[in-house]
């Protein structure tokens, strides 16, 4: 039997019947829809989505297919990613967007998915494959190429992309996308363009393109020889240390690490993908790791003569920027569901599933206990973040004070989601998580303005949980159109923005190379020097939620605040909790490097300076290239 279908049409019906497995668990491949609609993509998927929901209702009484109206195209991917993270890469959501200037807004997005391994489905809109009207409204013309479309930016930024020329086209299209989205190793924004006239072409279908389909997410189980070879490593080890990256929640291992520690006695420090693996009072749990990680994990990290990397791709924040492993002859064990990452650091591969692989290498290191020195360290450490948390008498509050009293109002289920500026890293340090899904700290890309539409996706994705999006103001200006989706769709979120009056990060990093702030605050620009050094910039960002359709909490001090987030979690609706902050205030450090190049020449003192610092920290940089091999 063949149906009649619109090439649009036959995507919305393929998408609904897609399931993905795991350990039993099944549940839908692709949740809905995020779009926003133009002349690229309205007569295509956007009828097919209302034909979908009308259809939908009128047989089971919801849509076949679920739509969310975005207000910003890059905001869209941004939510689609909180949305599949929450459901550990087993869930996903598809945007679509209108030709040009809609599509390419997704770019940022699509990077972000990317680079993170999070699966996301792009259906940019494209131009007319009959070319019979070219060049169309919008349409990017090459000289040199009479097939290329700006669309074509999306190829090194997607795990997979194809462009439907023809309807026949599709089906090896879509069961391309839906392989690469359920991909442990290999998933991340896949993109399929669509032209508009091909969205809205017809083709006679086979049924079984339309036939439900699981995808079976397998658990890849390590090679015995190679668990043999490193649990030999291990346990020749002295100072051994784990490091817990985003496979070990991705893969739900969490229950394997605590055994698995408990059982070794090794320490156990995190990334930022990582945070909330161990729970933050974990007898072995010692911190974040590396340039904005704890003192502590950091301490451990340099003394540590065998690493077992689990599930962490050794980003330059997680490893100092090379600096943080500083034992001569330090070698590294990286348990991986990707070979890519499992061989980093010329380390002994492990390549396996992370709760698959820990459940293997625990027998093998049975009887072998490590007892370490660190638990002293841990609780002074602890003590130093409790005095961070509270209140300095006659100031604004510092942004450590503002964390903790978040952190206090949180449950143990409750969500925080940020992604950049001075609040990541002041975030792994600080903030104590206690449960794997409680941290949700974007810090693959670090995009600004992640926070509120990330938020979004996790919300949709559990709604059972409250989610706080901590956003600062630099972030917010960039991108806080998604209050107005949440609100639409009735989707509640507590939204905390730290106002500090420009870019503090950013801000103190251009201190610390030597550019003494420059172009870093939202001031008044001096008209004789250049500098940003006039008056504060009259920018009210509680009145804009206000204009969003937001409640909104202003606060003044860390008890106004704490009384603010009761009230906003007693709500039943989005509110918005504002509060300024000190933008000069430091919280407690990380004892740790991170490589940004200074000038190598300048006439400023500062410069100079800073690039004496500079070459001090890169002595310490590593290459690490002992051969891993066999045990």
């Amino acid at each position: 039997m063949k149906h009649r279908l619109t090439v649009a049409q036959a995507v919305v019906r393929f998408l609904a019947n897609q399931l993905t497995e795991r350990d039993g668990i099944r549940q839908r491949a692709v949740a809905g829809f995020l779009g926003i609609f133009g002349h690229g993509n309205v007569a295509g998927i956007g009828q097919a989505l209302l034909q979908a929901q009308r259809t939908g209702q009128a047989a089971s009484g919801r849509a076949e297919m679920p739509y969310i109206l975005a207000r910003n195209e890059q905001a869209m991917v941004h939510t689609a990613v909180g949305y599949a993270r929450m459901r550990n890469r087993l869930s996903a959501m598809a945007c679509t967007a209108s030709i040009g200037p809609g599509s390419t807004n997704m770019l940022t997005g699509a990077a972000l998915a990317t680079v993170n391994r999070i699966p996301v489905l792009l259906l940019p809109s494209d131009v007319f494959a009959t070319r019979v009207a070219t060049p169309v409204l919008q349409e990017l013309e090459d000289s040199r190429f009479g097939d290329v479309s700006v669309n074509d930016a999306f190829r090194p930024l997607s795990k997979y992309f194809d462009r439907v020329w023809r309807p026949e086209q599709l089906p090896q299209a879509l069961l391309g996308a839906m392989r690469v989205l359920t991909d442990p190793v290999e998933t991340g924004a896949v993109t399929i363009c669509l032209p508009q006239d091909v969205q809205a072409e017809a083709y006679e279908y086979p049924d079984e393109l339309f036939a439900q389909r699981v995808w079976h997410v397998a658990r890849a189980v390590p090679d015995p020889l190679a668990v043999e070879a490193a649990a030999a490593v291990i346990r020749g080890a002295k100072r051994p240390l784990i490091v817990a990256g985003g496979g070990v929640i991705y893969s739900e291992a969490s229950g394997q690490l605590d055994r698995f520690a408990r059982e070794t006695g090794i320490p156990v420090a995190d990334t930022q993908a990582g945070k909330g693996a161990l729970s933050w009072d974990h007898p072995n749990a010692v911190g974040g790791l590396g340039a904005t990680g704890s003192p502590v994990a950091n301490r451990l990290a340099g003394h540590a003569d065998v690493v077992l990397g689990v599930g962490t791709r050794y980003s330059d924040f997680t490893t100092a920027s090379r600096t943080a492993f500083r034992h001569p002859q330090v070698r590294f064990v990286n348990l991986n569901v990707a070979s890519f990452d499992a061989g980093k650091l010329s380390a002994l591969p492990l390549v396996a599933d992370a709760r698959a692989g820990l459940a293997a290498l625990r027998p093998a290191l049975h009887g072998r206990r490590f007892t370490g020195d660190f638990h002293d360290d841990v609780a002074a450490w602890n003590a130093t973040v409790d005095r961070a948390y509270r209140k300095r008498s006659g100031e604004l509050p510092t942004q450590a004070e503002v964390i903790g009293v978040v952190n206090d109002a949180c449950g143990a289920r409750d969500v925080v989601v940020q992604a950049a500026g001075s609040l990541p890293g002041d975030l792994q340090r600080l903030w104590r998580a206690g449960d794997p899904k409680q941290y949700h700290v974007e810090y693959g890309y670090s995009c600004m303005g992640f926070e509120i539409a990330g938020a979004l996706g996790i919300k949709l994705a559990d709604p059972s949980r409250e989610v706080y999006a901590l956003v600062g103001d630099g972030s917010y200006l960039m991108m806080a159109q998604e209050i107005v989706t949440a609100i639409a769709e009735g989707v509640k979120l507590i939204v905390v923005v730290v106002q500090n009056h420009g870019f503090a990060s950013i801000g103190a990093l251009s201190e610390q190379v030597g550019s003494q702030r420059f172009g870093t605050s939202y001031r008044f620009k001096n008209a004789q020097t250049g500098d940003y050094d006039g008056p504060l910039l009259p920018v009210d960002l509680a009145l804009n939620a206000e204009s969003l359709g937001a409640a909104v909490i202003r606060c003044r001090t860390a008890a106004d605040l704490a009384e603010g987030l009761k009230r906003a979690r007693e709500a039943d609706h989005l509110t918005v909790v504002h509060v300024e902050t000190d933008p000069l205030a430091t919280g407690p450090g990380s004892d740790s490097w991170w490589d940004v190049p200074v000038a190598e020449v300048a006439t400023l003192h500062s410069t100079r300076h800073a690039r004496a610092g500079y070459l001090e920290g890169k002595r310490d940089q590593r290459h690490h290239l002992r051969p891993g091999g066999q045990a």
